[in-house]
């Protein structure tokens, strides 16, 4: 984007000003489109401290209206769960051998499902999934015994979460083409599930500051009290 268009579109809104929900996305979704139809992401504050393992939030929810995006997945499953899998839609299915192709970049998913017994191969992967955000885990349901209801659920919209050091989530919850109705639901649901996720551990005020974004546009600060 020019720096004219990222001028014009820092002009549109009022980058001190805290919006609802509601003026927050029609400020947003009424800026300059681009050539493509842009993610709208959710940036979330939240009050934990990230050096302590036990506040640390982790976890999955299926979007009411999904992200508007083609998702691929890769399953470590092996039997007759491996043909379920593919016929649910998975891209990329197999045990040793979806492994090796992994170690040498052969596969390029959004989501990597494993079923429990697989975890002793999927386990070794972990240098190679971990810091690409694949690494399957039970609390976002990823590790699964029903694999390919995880294949449906991925398909369909679903999203992981995980504060990083700053102890912030991000999450894309729609796309510009999407109504401001739906991106609102998605939004939402999404911060239902971090509310319940909340850590026993954590003190203090947990939702903190939230801000809503689009690719190319600005960020916008929603008071948080309008999203749940």
């Amino acid at each position: 984007m020019s720096k004219v268009k990222t001028k014009k579109n820092q002009e549109a809104v009022d980058l001190s000003k805290v919006y609802s929900i509601e003026e927050g996305l029609n400020a947003l979704l009424g800026l300059p489109k681009a050539k493509f139809d842009e993610s709208i992401d959710i940036s979330m504050v939240l009050g934990v401290d990230s050096r302590q393992s036990d506040q640390n939030v982790r976890g999955g929810c299926d979007l009411p209206n999904g992200i508007g995006k083609k998702v691929k997945v890769a399953v470590f499953v092996a039997g007759d769960a491996a043909n379920a899998a593919k016929e649910a839609g998975a891209e990329f299915v197999g045990m040793e051998d979806l492994a090796e192709k992994f170690k040498k970049g052969e596969v390029n998913v959004d989501s990597v499902i494993a079923s429990p017994d697989s975890m002793k191969v999927v386990g070794k992967l972990g240098p190679v999934l971990g810091p690409k955000g694949l690494m399957p885990n039970p609390k976002d349901g990823t590790v699964a015994a029903d694999v390919v209801a995880a294949v449906k659920s991925a398909k369909s919209g679903k999203v992981k979460f995980r504060n990083d050091k700053g102890g912030i989530i991000h999450c894309s919850v729609g796309r510009a083409s999407f109504s401001a109705d739906k991106i609102i639901e998605n939004i939402k649901f999404l911060v239902s599930a971090i509310v319940k996720a909340k850590p026993a551990s954590a003190k203090g005020k947990y939702l903190k500051r939230c801000f809503i974004s689009s690719t190319m546009g600005p960020g916008i600060e929603i008071d948080f009290e309008t999203v749940v």
